[in-house]
C-alpha cells in the first residue's frame, strides 16, 4: 500500500533540514502579495476550472481536465510552500551599525574605480545585478563583520579583485 502524498509533511521536512529563511520587510512582503494573489484569484479560478471541465464527463481521457488539475495541485503546493516559510521567516533588519551585517548597505570600490553598492540579504533574495548580495556568496561572506577602510581580496578565474569598502549604513 503507499501512502498518500502529504506536500505539508513533505514541506516541514525539507524546511527543517535547512537554515533559518531569512528575508527582508520587501521580501516579506512580496510573498505575502504571492499568497493573497494564490488564495483570492487564482485558486478560485482553477477549481471553477475543474469543475466546468469535470462537467465533460470521462476524467480519463479529458486532457483540459487533466491539465486543470495539475494546475490546482501546483497553485495548491505553492499556497502551502508559502504558508510554511511565513511561519519560519526572519525578518533582516537594515543595518545600523559601523560593521557589515545583514542588512547593511554597502559601497565598495574595486582597483579599477568602479563603484558597486550592495545590500546584505539571505540567499533567498539575492540577486547581485539588482544590488542584494547574499551574506553566503563568496563575496558576501568575506564583507561579513568588516568595517569602513578594510579591503577584502576575491579570487575569480580571471585573477584576483581588490575591493575597498567606502561607506556602510
Amino acid at each position: 500500500m503507499q501512502l498518500p502524498f502529504r506536500p505539508k509533511q513533505i514541506m516541514k521536512q525539507l524546511l527543517k533540514d535547512e537554515e533559518p529563511l531569512y528575508l527582508t520587510k520587501e521580501g516579506i512582503e512580496k510573498l505575502e502579495r504571492r499568497l493573497r494573489q494564490i488564495e483570492d484569484i487564482e485558486l478560485p479560478q482553477a477549481v471553477e476550472d475543474v469543475r466546468r471541465t469535470g462537467e465533460f464527463g470521462d476524467f480519463s481521457e479529458s486532457a483540459e481536465y487533466q491539465e486543470a488539475k495539475g494546475r490546482l495541485r501546483r497553485l495548491l503546493d505553492q499556497q502551502t510552500t508559502i504558508k510554511e516559510k511565513l511561519k519560519i521567516v526572519i525578518e533582516i533588519e537594515p543595518g545600523s551599525s559601523d560593521v557589515i551585517q545583514m542588512g547593511s548597505h554597502v559601497v565598495l570600490r574595486q582597483d579599477n574605480g568602479v563603484q558597486r553598492i550592495y545590500d546584505m540579504v539571505g540567499p533567498q533574495e539575492a540577486d547581485p545585478v539588482k544590488g542584494k548580495l547574499s551574506f553566503k556568496s563568496p563575496l558576501g561572506s568575506k564583507l561579513m563583520g568588516r568595517r569602513v577602510g578594510e579591503e577584502i581580496e576575491l579570487s575569480v578565474p580571471s585573477g584576483v579583485i581588490v575591493y575597498h569598502i567606502e561607506d556602510i549604513s
